[in-house]
């Protein structure tokens, strides 16, 4: 079955509104896990805006799951990850204003570059994933930076769904055809939520793991945590059916 990662960076958003430490998000994130969840993930930004570098190393220290930590690789991000050495790191080429991520890289353009990075994360035996549009030929470019993964940007499919949900879908069903041929894991993540992931993953049945946050912690608001946990595994086991 495709695993569940948990983005936690909007608890973070919450907790630095009013400063100090509530909600607590590595309680938060312990919790996620113990609701069966199959990782933890987080997008520290320089600004500190939500989660924090701290907040990385002390996620690490007690988290039973996998860690995935994502970001723009420069320096101070490198060293965090080889610092603290998560199950997987994911590379996303956002600048330090954006609000969110808004693009994949072009695994061709910055091929030196991600492959001397990919190369330092594989030193300490940390799997890479490589944060891509849905174009076949990012997808191989990935590879030849020497990727482990990469993971599909879906913020156009979560956009398109409603309208033409096949439509939407395809160019996904594309470039994971090519991560397929290419010998790549598969991850996903964007603007996936309980309205859309059920038939995203059941075009791509074969995605390692999908990465959800921020409709995941709004639904949590609706429905609470360890409920909101449980249904995104049952749109995901569900395919299974």
């Amino acid at each position: 079955m495709t695993k569940l990662s948990v983005n936690i960076n909007k608890i973070a958003v919450v907790r630095n509104s009013r400063g100090g430490n509530l909600p607590d998000v590595v309680l938060a994130a312990r919790n996620i896990e113990r609701f069966g969840a199959d990782g933890i993930t987080v997008h520290p930004r320089p600004d500190g805006r939500h989660i924090r570098y701290d907040d990385v190393r002390n996620l690490k220290r007690v988290l039973t799951t996998e860690l995935n930590v994502e970001g723009n690789p420069i320096p101070s991000f490198v060293d965090l990850v080889l610092e603290t050495v998560p199950a997987q790191v994911t590379l996303v080429p956002d600048a330090h204003d954006a609000i969110t991520s808004n693009a994949g890289w072009d695994t061709l353009a910055h091929r030196d570059f991600l492959r001397d990075v990919t190369r330092r994360f594989h030193e300490r035996g940390i799997r890479v994933s490589i944060f891509v549009d849905p174009v076949a030929a990012m997808v191989a470019g990935a590879k030849a930076c020497g990727a482990d993964r990469v993971e599909l940007y879906t913020e156009s499919y979560a956009r398109e769904y409603s309208g033409d949900p096949a439509r939407a879908v395809a160019p996904y069903v594309a470039a994971a055809e090519e991560a397929r041929r290419q010998g790549l894991g598969l991850n996903a993540g964007h603007d996936l939520s309980l309205e859309n992931l059920r038939y995203y993953v059941a075009n791509i049945p074969w995605t390692d793991e999908v990465s959800i946050g921020h409709a995941l912690i709004s639904d949590a608001l609706y429905y609470g945590l360890e409920n909101t946990v449980g249904l995104y595994l049952r749109e995901l086991k569900e395919v299974r059916k």
